[in-house]
């Protein structure tokens, strides 16, 4: 799991460089599956229940999902960029928001709202501590600050498999609550929207908007419960 998260990471990081106005997606996600298959890995959702394609890449409005195209990004936009790579059997799976260019406030403050909403769910992860401390704490973050937490899609159990139990919900709801033990693997994902927490997919069955148009960012580490805390698989080599 370490090294099937540093891969994901790296590959984040080698995309970060290539992300400017005027590149197509397209040409990243290429870029992004040369790199997993050097390294002698797969990228996981290719071919997962018939996604075409190596990574998800999903701009401004698009939630999640968003499937690679030949549009140009443009300055000002956002893109989500996610990575899961298979290694040895096992997945690492990991998420980043980038600014393209430069962006304004409105989509910086989103992006740091985000990035802090999924540290404080890291926070909340020990050993015989309860998943519903990771939804408690992303969603009082994130709606303090005038925002709103996606509830239609979550994190999730990953190992071997690269979709498992738990369902990790990035809201309160004790209902599915699950006690945290030492071995446990899952990924915190949150997904923030300026507007209400509403989605809407779209007739290509895959991709994923706001229901009022409203951006959303998503930032996602893949991690294990250890017997003291929380060990991060998908943290940057590159810092």
């Amino acid at each position: 799991m370490r090294d099937a998260g540093r891969l994901a990471a790296a590959t984040l990081d080698m995309i970060a460089q290539e992300i400017r106005p005027g590149v197509a997606s397209r040409r990243l996600d290429a870029l992004a599956e040369t790199f997993i298959r050097d390294h002698g890995a797969v990228p996981a959702p290719l071919g997962y229940r018939g996604y075409p394609f190596a990574t998800c890449m999903s701009p401004n409005q698009v939630v999640c999902h968003g499937m690679p195209d030949e549009r140009p990004l443009a300055e000002g936009d956002i893109l989500k960029v996610d990575v899961t790579v298979k290694l040895d059997g096992w997945h690492g799976d990991s998420c980043r928001t980038f600014a393209v260019g430069a962006i304004d406030p409105e989509r910086t403050r989103l992006l740091q709202t985000t990035r802090t909403a999924l540290a404080l769910g890291l926070e909340a992860v020990r050993p015989g501590g309860w998943l519903s401390a990771i939804g408690r704490a992303i969603q009082g973050h994130v709606e303090a600050q005038g925002y709103a937490v996606v509830r239609s899609y979550c994190g999730h159990g990953i190992g071997r498999e690269f979709h498992q139990p738990p369902q990790v919900l990035h809201h309160l709801d004790l209902a599915r609550d699950v006690e945290l033990r030492p071995g446990m693997f899952f990924t915190i994902e949150p997904m923030v929207n300026t507007g209400g927490h509403a989605t809407i997919r779209l007739e290509d069955g895959w991709t994923v908007v706001t229901a009022d148009g409203g951006l959303s960012a998503q930032f996602e580490h893949t991690v294990g419960v250890t017997e003291t805390g929380v060990e991060v698989f998908t943290l940057s080599p590159a810092g």
